[in-house]
């Protein structure tokens, strides 16, 4: 089982790798964040995007990507 310290690394190494690939994006992504989940490839609602400018997944895959930490 991991220590404390090993998941808040983990977190923080996850957490850097998308803000650079987000970073990497922005030039060539419409406003608003990805159109499509980047885990399942389905649309991202509108509506999340302009709550969540530069979301990349739709709410289940968040979900289940918060559930797994």
């Amino acid at each position: 089982m991991a220590d404390p310290a090993d998941l808040a690394n983990d977190y923080a190494e996850q957490f850097l790798e998308r803000s650079l690939n987000e970073r990497s994006r922005v030039a060539g992504q419409t406003v608003g964040g990805a159109l499509e989940c980047e885990d399942c490839d389905v649309a991202i609602p509108q509506a999340r995007r302009e709550a969540l400018p530069f979301c990349s997944t739709c709410v289940d895959c968040q979900s289940i990507r918060e559930q797994r930490r």
